[in-house]
């Protein structure tokens, strides 16, 4: 299934490691030598959220290395720049990538960036081993506490 927003073919030159991708659960193979993915994050790190004209982002310090991801499919230590969302007009769909076809109401992104091996986040992005996103399909349900207090934020900036 294409996604609403994407019914022509994108003309985006990258090869294969695009985005949006369908997660196919029979094609999933389990790699018993992955270790966990450690994540150490700072609350302290964050310093606003704000309006690009298509979304709303929450970025961080990443000056140092108070917010970071390791291990993993991880070689080296990635920091966090900033986190958004995807999300639809209506509830049936809204996350970029589907698992067998099927969409999330939104999805969340967590972007990371190499600061061992890249001097900043703009040189990272240029790079194939530059980033590290996590993803996290997210379901309508109960008021959530944490997504409450971002929540309660947005109308202060609803506006580019």
């Amino acid at each position: 299934a294409v996604h609403p927003l994407w019914q022509s073919p994108l003309t985006i030159p990258g090869g294969t490691r695009q985005s949006p991708i369908n997660i196919q659960w029979r094609d999933s193979v389990y790699d018993p030598f992955l270790k966990p993915l450690k994540i150490s994050y700072d609350p302290t790190t964050c310093l606003h959220i704000w309006n690009n004209g298509y979304s709303f982002l929450v970025e961080f310090d990443d000056s140092t290395d108070r917010s970071i991801i390791v291990g993993g499919p991880l070689a080296n230590q990635y920091r966090l720049k900033q986190f958004h969302f995807h999300w639809g007009a209506i509830n049936d769909w809204g996350s970029e990538h589907t698992v067998d076809s099927k969409f999330y109401p939104a999805e969340l992104h967590l972007v990371h960036w190499n600061a061992v091996e890249y001097p900043n986040f703009e040189e990272a992005v240029m790079e194939g081993n530059g980033l590290a996103v996590i993803g996290v399909f997210l379901k309508l349900g109960a008021r959530h506490e944490g997504l409450q207090t971002l929540v309660d934020a947005l109308p202060a900036v609803r506006h580019k």
